[in-house]
């Protein structure tokens, strides 16, 4: 498990930077700032959870059930949550509408906030 969790941790970390410097750079002129800044706290949500995920692959704290629930919370977060904004960003770029799939961004957010949550209760029911 903590192999699959590293690995997932890296390739969200490299995406993140890619996407943030393709933002920064191939977008900049295509998009509106305000969609500009909602393109940004996708790849900064992602490249934070990449790095939480980053150190849950590298601890002993947690069990491997405990880790899968945290993995999976984050790993299904970030793909709702930043993936569905990156597409709602750059919707004026294509010719389908993505704002019909605007309602897996809140799913995604609960997903994070659900891992989260699922470290909090780990760290104050065992390692108090």
């Amino acid at each position: 498990m903590n192999r699959t969790i590293l690995l997932t941790a890296v390739f969200f970390g490299v995406l993140a930077v890619v996407l943030g410097a393709f933002g920064a750079h191939g977008l900049k002129n295509l998009i509106s700032v305000t969609s500009l800044d909602s393109y940004q706290t996708g790849v900064t949500y992602q490249i934070y959870h990449a790095l939480v995920l980053l150190w849950l692959g590298s601890t002993e704290q947690f069990t491997t059930s405990q880790k899968k629930w945290i993995y999976y919370c984050f790993t299904v977060g970030i793909l709702f949550f930043s993936f569905s904004i990156y597409v709602l960003a750059t919707n004026d770029l294509t010719s389908f509408n993505f704002t019909t799939l605007a309602f897996i961004t809140p799913i995604g957010g609960g997903l994070l906030i659900c891992g989260w949550v699922l470290i909090g209760h780990r760290v104050f029911k065992y390692l108090g």
